[in-house]
């Protein structure tokens, strides 16, 4: 079991810098940033789209880009992945989205994990331009463009939402067709065809989806596709730091439990990480 950390990086927490060297320092495996580009201060939508969720916390609108943070988290570490957890893909161009993911890729030497979502704030991707029922088509073509422009020298895509003619995109990834690409959210029928058609796992949030039956059913609809379900990687967002959880998601199959810890100062935030590393002794 790979034992990783997210956070909200914000103007109010722990930087970024000082946090992935923690990280790093305490011998986690990986470190993970989510995005918000902005949340409408008329709001509508619950939190996570769940009806009587509590009020959305500030950090939602306070995250630095994560893009930005992770490079600067690249540059003082050596070891740990470094992944988005999650990118709100249909709210980027996946011209740009491409070569940010490249970009941080090579930096880091091959330790970027593009961690995506469909997204849930409605007012949020109202504001980009996104009718929230064509998010999923959206994400879709988007991921299928960006494997386009990693994976060849001279690159076009021609889909209904995004549409680009032969071009030059540099630099490539050093990973071998690009990060690693997981999915979040319930795993019903079409985000498991959208796993088996453009990502590399799945990795949902703790607490509000079953993993035994999603797993099995991911693994069927990857023999049946002709993919080898062994190349799918499945983790769990927010798993409770408790060594009986973490080994039954190990024998449900998941590989990677990521833990949060909250948007403080170093004096909350480096002694949380303190007493995870007792998992990791385990």
């Amino acid at each position: 079991m790979k034992i990783g950390i997210a956070m909200f990086p914000t103007d109010k927490a722990i930087q970024p810098v000082e946090l992935a060297q923690a990280v790093e320092e305490r011998g986690f495996e990986s470190l993970w940033f989510p995005e918000h580009s902005h949340i409408p201060a008329s709001r509508i939508t619950p939190w996570g789209g769940r009806e009587g969720a509590p009020p959305l916390p500030e950090e939602y609108w306070r995250t630095h880009d994560q893009f930005v943070a992770l490079g600067a988290a690249a540059a003082v570490t050596e070891k740990i992945m470094l992944g988005t957890g999650i990118t709100l893909v249909a709210q980027r161009d996946p011209l740009w989205l491409a070569k940010e993911c490249a970009s941080l890729d090579l930096i880091s030497q091959g330790r970027f994990i593009l961690g995506i979502g469909y997204g849930w704030n409605k007012e949020e991707m109202a504001n980009h331009g996104i009718k929230y029922n064509e998010r999923r088509s959206i994400v879709r073509e988007s991921m299928l463009a960006c494997r386009e422009l990693w994976n060849n020298e001279e690159a076009e895509f021609h889909g209904e939402h995004f549409d680009f003619t032969s071009s030059w995109s540099w630099p490539k990834p050093v990973q071998e067709g690009g990060p690693k690409v997981l999915l979040g959210g319930a795993a019903g029928p079409k985000t498991i065809k959208d796993i088996i058609e453009f990502c590399d796992g799945w990795m949902p949030i703790s607490g509000r989806h079953d993993l035994v039956d999603p797993i099995r059913e991911l693994r069927n609809a990857a023999e049946e596709a002709g993919r080898d379900p062994n190349t799918l990687e499945f983790g769990q967002f927010g798993s409770p730091a408790d060594p009986a959880v973490l080994e039954s998601l190990a024998i449900a199959g998941v590989s990677r439990a990521v833990l949060w810890v909250p948007p403080s100062d170093s004096d909350i935030v480096l002694p949380l990480l303190d007493s995870y590393t007792k998992l990791l002794q385990q």
